[in-house]
C-alpha cells in the first residue's frame, strides 16, 4: 500500500531585499510540518523558493547597478543559504527565473484564455510597486503633500493608464464563498477566514493580468508587448513544482492539491481569493489550506528598517543556538497570532523550558542510570499505578500531537509535550530514585526504566522542532536511527535493558546573558 501524500508549502519570497525573521518563522513552521508528517509515515514534499519577477525587482536590479537576472541570483542564494543554515529539509527550491516555470505559468494563461476568462482592454487606476497590488479608491489614504499610500501596507501608489488583460474576477465571487463555505478549514486560522468572506462578500473586480510598461518577467503568450502580473506568475510556482503542465501522471497527480500553503498574513488575499479563482477558472483543483501567520515586533516595536530593528535570524542562531530559535518562534505565540520577540523572553525559555524542564530531566535520568545501573538501561519489575499513568501519557502523546499539527497549531503541540515533561519531572521527584538506591534497588530500576523509555518517547516526538539537538538525545539512548519514526513509539519497541550508554552529555546548556550584570 503506497504511503499517504502530503504537500506544503512556503510562499515564494521576493528577492528585492534580504532575508528576515519572517522568512525564517514561514519556512520553519513548513518544515516542523514536513518533518512531522515524514515521521508518521508519509510521503512529503516541501516546497520553497524564491519570487524573481516584477518591477520592484527591476528597479532593485537598476539601483544595484545589474541586470535583473545577476540580482535575482545573487539574492536568491541568500534564500537558498538561510533555509540551510536553519536546517529546513524542503525537498525542492524553485525560482521563477527557471524554464519549467515560464513553460507551466505560460500554459496556465493558455487554459485561462481558451476558458475564455481572460480578455483585453486597457487599466487606469492606482498601483504600488513596493506591494505588486491594485488598490481602489476606498483602499487608500491621501497625505497631506497629495501622495497616496494604500491602508494596509503604507505603500505608496501611483497612477497608471496601460493596455492591460484582464482576469474575470468578478464573475467568480459567487462560486468562491460556496467554495469557503463547503471547505471550512480552507482558511486558517478562523479570524483570517472571516476577513477573506468579508472582502468577496463586497463585490470583486476584475483583475488586471499584465503590464506593458517594463520587461522583466514572463511573457504574454503570443504576444511579448505584455508582461504577466506578477502575481499570476508567482502563485503558478505551486503548480510548476509538482511537474505541471503535465497533471495526469507524475508528481501533480500524486501531491495536488497542496495540503497547506503557508503564507504571512499580508499576502492571504493574494493566496485565498486569486489563486483558487485562476485554478478554478483552469480546470484545476483548489488547495486544500491556506494558513495565515502573523507577524513579529521586536521588543514591542514594529520591525523596520528605517527603525534599524529588523531581525537577522542568523544572528539570532548564532547568540542563542539553531534549535533554541526553532523552539521558542513557535513556542511563544499561538501560530497565527502576531508576537513579539524580546531577548529576556528568549532567555525565559531556553533556560525554564529547555535546559531546566527537559534538559535537566533527559541529564538526571541518564546520569543515574549511567551510575546506578552499571552504565546500562536496566529492566524493569512490576508497574505500579503511578508508573503505568506515566507511561500511558507518553504512549497517548502522539495522538493529540496530530490532532494539533493537523491545525498548524504548533505552540500547543509543544505544551501538550510539556505537560509530559512536566509530569516526568514531577515522577523524579516523588519516586526518588536516589533514596531508592539504598532502600529498594529494584524499584529503583523499575522507576528509572520508566523514565528513560518517557524521554525515548519525548525526544522521538520533539524531533520536527529541535531535530538537532533529539539526534544527539537519541544517539545517548542508543536508539537506531531506523528506529526514530513514530512507529517505533509504544511500549511494543521499548529499550532493551541491558544496552550499555556512554557518559551521558547535557542537552540543553543554560544561557548565561554576557550582558547581564555579574556583580
Amino acid at each position: 500500500m503506497s504511503a499517504p501524500t502530503y504537500y506544503v508549502t512556503t510562499p515564494i519570497y521576493y528577492v528585492n531585499d534580504a532575508p528576515h525573521i519572517g522568512h525564517a518563522y514561514t519556512t520553519l513552521a513548513c518544515d516542523v510540518l514536513a518533518r512531522f508528517k515524514r515521521l508518521d509515515g508519509f510521503d512529503v514534499k516541501f516546497l520553497t523558493g524564491t519570487d524573481e519577477h516584477g518591477q520592484k525587482v527591476e528597479k532593485s536590479a537598476q539601483a544595484a547597478g545589474t541586470d535583473p537576472q545577476a540580482f535575482t541570483d545573487r539574492v536568491s542564494q541568500n534564500f537558498r543559504d538561510l533555509a540551510d543554515f536553519m536546517n529546513f529539509s524542503h525537498d525542492d527550491f524553485i525560482r521563477t527565473t527557471e524554464q519549467r516555470h515560464k513553460i507551466s505559468v505560460q500554459d496556465l494563461w493558455k487554459k485561462l484564455l481558451a476558458a475564455g476568462e481572460i480578455y483585453e482592454g486597457s487599466y487606469a487606476g492606482w498601483y504600488a510597486t513596493r506591494d505588486e497590488a491594485f488598490y481602489t479608491e476606498s483602499e487608500l489614504e491621501k497625505k497631506p503633500d497629495g501622495t497616496r499610500i494604500a491602508k494596509a501596507s503604507g505603500a505608496e501608489v501611483e497612477w497608471v493608464e496601460e493596455p492591460s488583460f484582464f482576469f474575470k474576477l468578478s464573475a467568480w465571487q459567487d462560486r468562491l464563498l460556496a467554495y469557503y463555505d463547503a471547505n471550512p478549514d480552507f482558511i486558517l486560522p478562523k479570524t483570517r477566514r472571516n476577513e477573506v468572506i468579508s472582502f468577496v462578500k463586497g463585490g470583486l473586480q476584475d483583475l488586471s493580468v499584465s503590464r506593458t510598461t517594463f520587461k522583466w518577467g514572463v511573457p504574454v503568450p503570443d504576444n511579448d508587448d505584455h508582461i504577466m502580473y506578477v502575481w499570476l506568475d508567482a502563485l503558478t510556482n505551486y503548480i510548476t513544482a509538482v511537474g505541471y503542465p503535465e497533471t495526469e501522471n507524475g508528481e501533480y497527480a500524486t501531491y495536488w492539491p497542496a495540503d497547506v500553503h503557508m503564507v504571512g498574513k499580508d499576502i492571504l488575499r493574494f493566496h485565498a481569493v486569486y489563486w483558487p479563482a485562476f485554478l478554478m477558472a483552469a480546470g484545476l483543483e483548489a488547495p486544500k489550506r491556506v494558513f495565515a501567520h502573523g507577524w513579529w515586533t521586536n521588543e514591542g516595536q514594529k520591525i523596520s528598517k528605517s527603525l534599524g530593528n529588523v531581525i537577522d535570524p542568523i544572528q539570532l542562531v548564532e547568540t542563542y543556538g539553531l534549535d533554541q530559535v526553532r523552539y521558542f518562534l513557535l513556542r511563544e505565540v499561538p501560530f497565527g497570532n502576531d508576537g513579539d520577540f524580546s531577548h529576556s523572553a528568549m532567555v525565559n525559555r531556553m533556560n525554564g523550558e529547555l535546559a531546566n524542564d527537559f534538559g535537566n530531566l533527559a541529564q538526571r535520568v541518564l546520569s543515574m542510570v549511567f551510575k546506578n545501573c552499571d552504565k546500562a538501561f536496566p529492566a524493569h519489575g512490576e508497574f505500579t499505578a503511578e508508573d503505568n499513568e506515566l507511561l500511558e501519557a507518553v504512549h497517548g502523546l502522539i495522538d493529540d500531537l496530530r490532532a494539533s499539527i493537523d491545525l498548524q497549531a504548533f505552540n500547543e503541540a509543544l505544551e501538550k509535550i510539556w505537560v509530559v515533561i512536566r509530569a516526568a519531572n514531577a515522577y523524579v521527584d516523588h519516586q526518588a530514585p536516589w533514596a531508592l538506591r539504598k532502600t529498594d534497588p529494584d524499584r529503583m530500576k523499575t522507576v528509572l526504566y520508566v523514565l528513560s523509555e518517557s524521554i525515548r518517547h519525548l525526544a522521538i516526538v520533539a524531533q520536527p522542532f529541535m531535530p538537532q539537538t533529539m539526534e544527539k538525545l537519541l544517539d545517548q539512548l542508543k536508539v537506531s536511527p531506523n528506529h526514530r519514526t513514530f512507529a517505533f513509539l509504544g511500549p511494543e519497541h521499548a529499550l532493551e535493558a541491558g544496552v550499555e550508554l556512554d557518559k551521558p552529555q547535557g542537552i540543553f546548556p543554560r544561557f548565561v546573558d554576557p550582558e547581564a550584570d555579574n556583580a
